[in-house]
């Protein structure tokens, strides 16, 4: 006799199992888990695995940014939708870019989005970690994009040397005391590489604000996330790095890009 099905494939027992773990959005997240899994059986396995605490986005094996679905592999760092507002702020620096960088890539948001943007533009992408790698090109492929495995600009083709018209770094710029009180979902399922950013949030903006006038093009620009705390060190540092600086600020996302032109 066939097993029964499990009673979390039931869409209220969905809601209601989702609820008593803590999920603020349960009829939400119900509806994103029964419209992505294929059987009720499936519906049950995810269900199952976010109440352990897994993040919506590695449940469903996707992330919904700036209008794309972006695939995202469980242990790769989840693209935020506030910064949505930095695809919109590079899309405005640079309307007709022809090069396109984004490292720090995690899953490939960023320059999947941007590739949209932009049709036609050429579009790189790099990470150090290889499982965020594999995630960007699956998610930069249907737009003819790259990516590259290495740490900063090493994993770039010298080629794009003084080429690049956006540059792109989502840098981890949370402070190393800090991390501890992340929530667990980014904490204990999204990688330390994404998140920690040195004593003062600001120690891998330091190694990429320091080489991007290398590889920008004349009016180039390089944009990157920060907090509201650090905005004012991050311009020092493009600025300091030769790059002119400014702060963007998006108060209904709360969300702050340095943008640095070169």
């Amino acid at each position: 006799m066939p097993a029964s099905p499990s009673p979390l494939a039931d869409p209220p027992a969905l809601v209601a199992a989702l609820r008593a773990a803590g999920c603020v959005f349960a009829e939400d997240e119900a509806r994103l888990i029964l419209a992505t899994a294929r059987n009720a059986d499936e519906a049950a396995g995810m269900t199952a695995r976010r109440v352990r605490g897994l993040p919506l986005e590695h449940v469903l094996g996707w992330a919904e940014f700036h209008g794309l679905r972006i695939t995202v592999e469980p242990g790769v760092f989840v693209p935020r939708r506030r910064t949505e507002f930095l695809v919109d702020q590079a899309l405005a620096q640079a309307p007709r870019a022809h090069v396109v960088v984004d490292l720090c890539c995690g899953s490939g948001a960023l320059g999947a989005a941007l590739a949209v943007g932009l049709d036609g533009a050429e579009v790189h992408a790099a990470d150090i970690d290889p499982a965020a790698v594999r995630c960007a090109r699956r998610n930069l492929a249907p737009h003819a994009g790259r990516a590259h495995t290495g740490d900063l600009y090493a994993a770039l083709p010298g080629r794009l040397r003084g080429r690049v018209d956006i540059l792109t770094a989502n840098v981890p710029y949370v402070p190393t005391a800090e991390v501890a009180l992340l929530p667990s979902e980014a904490r204990d399922h999204e990688p330390a590489t994404a998140l920690d950013g040195g004593p003062d949030g600001l120690d891998v903006l330091r190694r990429v604000a320091a080489g991007a006038a290398g590889w920008l093009a004349p009016g180039g620009c390089l944009l990157s996330e920060t907090s509201a705390r650090q905005a004012s060190a991050a311009k020092e540092v493009f600025a300091r790095a030769g790059l002119t600086a400014r702060v963007a600020v998006s108060d209904d996302r709360d969300a702050h890009v340095v943008i640095g032109v070169r």
